[in-house]
Order: structure tokens, then C-alpha cells, then sequence
């Protein structure tokens, strides 16, 4: 007796513009073990749809008429996981996303439908997800946010030059993202490197600061500590 199929991946879509929406039902609809049970045109209706279909996955426009994206979003997290699709790639509007909760962030004109399809899986399994602008911006944010951080720490003596701490580029990026709270997983998604990669890294990175934690690497990075004399905890 043949094993029963999988139940397709539901999946709900949120866009203000009929011709979006109708362009991923149908991409949607062509893909084996996904489906489009409900679509909205507001963020009130997405949320509404939502408890009524029970979907696995949201796809959430940023700009729309009444409820906006940013707006539903905190309760939408609430009953299925967020799954960002819009063209707005402002950097604060792409952090405070990520903030209340988005498991990625897709801009159109930057993946493919297979792209798309990997994002919604992704996303539904935990797994952050960014086109290229998005990652960009979101690392330009956390590195902003973190310079005035940095110069207040050298003023006072508590941070040393970077070349003291002997980082690369690579390591500085990584370490910038360690600092912003971010998870490995989602330290690879944001740089599209592997996990076991970004794990090198910050063994390399541990190394150089002469730390064993990322409590404590931080602290060296962000000038709370010296090189080498690192707390606990």
C-alpha cells in the first residue's frame, strides 16, 4: 500500500496589489508540497485570515492600505512564522521588522521562484532568510549602531585599535553581528556563508580576543573589557 502524501506547507499571502498576490498563489500553486490557502489585501484581513486558515507560513507585504505590514506583524508572529516580501529595503524599516519578529526578508526583483520557494521552507523551519539589499542593509544598520558605541569605549581608554585585536574584515563583520545578538544561523544567513563556517570564524575570532564566550568577546568588542582580561559568565 503506497505511503500517504505529505501534507503541502500552507501558506498565507498578505499584498495590497491583486497582480502580487495572484503572481504567488500561482507560483505557489505550482510548486509540489506547497499551497496558498487564503490571501489579503491588509494587514487586519492577513491577521483575520490567519486565525481562520491556520497557515504555516506568512508572506507580508511592508506598505498597505489601513493595517500596514509593521503593524500586524507582532500579532501575526504570535500564530505562524513571518516571512517579509516587499520592495521597501530601507535599513530601519528591515531592523525593526527583524525586531518584532520576521524570520526573513525577501525584496522583489532580488530572488528567484526557487529562491522564494527555499525562503518559505526556510523560514517555516526556523532558518533566517534575506535577499542580497536586505543583508546589505541590515549590516550597514548594525554597524552604524555600533561606531558610536566604539568611539565613546576608545575616549575613555577601554577600547584598543582594531589592529590590536588582529580581526579581518571578514572576522569584524562577523563579531558586528555577534554583538547585535545574533544567533550562528542567523549569522550565516545574513552573510550567506555556511554555519560550520561562521563557526571557524568565531573560533578564530575567540582566539584573537583571547576569549571563551560570547559574553565576554563582546565585552572586549565593545569596550567593556581589555584584551586578555576577560570575566566570566
Amino acid at each position: 500500500m503506497p505511503l500517504p502524501l505529505p501534507r503541502p506547507l500552507r501558506v498565507l499571502i498578505a499584498d495590497d496589489n491583486p497582480v502580487v498576490r495572484a503572481g504567488l498563489a500561482a507560483l505557489l500553486a505550482a510548486t509540489a508540497g506547497v499551497e496558498a490557502v487564503a490571501e489579503a489585501a491588509d494587514g487586519r484581513e492577513a491577521l483575520r485570515l490567519t486565525r481562520l486558515h491556520a497557515p504555516e507560513v506568512v508572506l507580508l507585504d511592508v506598505r498597505m492600505p489601513g493595517v500596514d505590514g509593521i503593524s500586524a506583524l507582532p500579532h501575526l508572529v504570535r500564530l505562524a512564522p513571518v516571512l517579509m516580501l516587499t520592495y521597501s529595503r530601507e535599513p530601519e524599516i528591515i531592523r525593526e521588522a527583524l525586531l518584532l519578529g520576521a524570520g526573513g526578508y525577501l525584496v522583489h526583483g532580488e530572488f528567484t521562484a526557487d529562491d522564494l520557494i527555499r525562503a518559505v521552507r526556510d523560514v517555516h523551519e526556523g532558518r533566517p532568510h534575506f535577499t542580497p539589499s536586505a543583508a546589505s542593509a541590515l549590516l550597514a544598520e548594525l554597524r552604524a549602531s555600533s561606531h558610536p558605541q566604539r568611539i565613546v569605549a576608545q575616549s575613555s581608554e577601554r577600547l584598543p585599535n582594531h589592529s590590536v585585536f588582529g580581526l579581518s574584515s571578514r572576522e569584524e563583520e562577523i563579531m558586528d553581528l555577534i554583538a547585535s545578538g545574533m544567533n550562528n544561523q542567523q549569522i550565516a544567513a545574513a552573510c550567506f556563508i555556511s554555519e560550520k563556517t561562521v563557526k571557524n570564524h568565531i573560533n578564530r575570532i575567540f582566539a584573537k580576543l583571547q576569549t571563551a564566550t560570547r559574553s565576554e568577546a563582546i565585552a572586549c568588542w565593545l569596550g567593556t573589557a581589555r584584551p586578555g582580561v576577560a570575566g566570566h559568565g
